[in-house]
């Protein structure tokens, strides 16, 4: 016994509202606010995304064993130490598997200037919805608090330095 007409044409438009529903929710425009989240960082600091409003903020989710995230750090070192002066933000966030010590030993040998934090209890990998602990996974927050950008694996860092040169001050000249 085949659909009757009217019940392929209830069917054509769910699918097509449930498409446009799906569509707009992954579209790269569509964006969310970053969660209220402070934590200690590993250095010593406290960071409150909360209270880094009016600036751009990448919040990178990285392991010690995470080749991709270790081929990464140095060009987000660079990217901190050049635009850090003009307003960007960079916090580090550690997975809750790596231990502490080996994160702080690793702060150390690599000189990384941004704050780090670790997610022991998964507090920031629940705020951010992250359900599969892949590495490295970043969010790029933009002055108004949204989160405007996320990529899970190796970031191409010519278009993320243009997109957050973007969002910050222009320079004086």
């Amino acid at each position: 016994m085949g659909m009757s007409r009217k019940d392929l044409t209830i069917a054509i438009v769910a699918i097509a509202l449930i498409s446009v529903t799906a569509g707009l929710l992954l579209w790269p425009g569509n964006t969310r606010m970053a969660p209220a989240l402070a934590m200690d960082t590993l250095q010593g600091g406290r960071f409150d995304l909360s209270k880094m409003r009016g600036r751009p903020v990448l919040v990178t989710f990285w392991a010690t064993t995470c080749t991709t995230c270790l081929k990464e750090m140095p060009h987000l070192i660079k990217l901190y130490r050049e635009l850090h002066p003009r307003g960007l933000e960079i916090i580090g966030i550690t997975m809750s598997y790596d231990p502490p010590i080996q994160v702080v030993n690793m702060i150390r040998d690599r000189n990384i200037p941004y704050p780090v934090a670790a997610d022991i209890n998964q507090i920031a990998q629940t705020a951010f919805g992250i359900e599969q602990p892949l590495t490295p996974n970043t969010y790029l927050i933009d002055p108004k608090g949204r989160i405007v950008f996320q990529k899970w694996g190796l970031l191409d860092m010519k278009k993320l330095r243009r997109r957050i040169i973007g969002m910050l001050p222009k320079e004086q000249d």
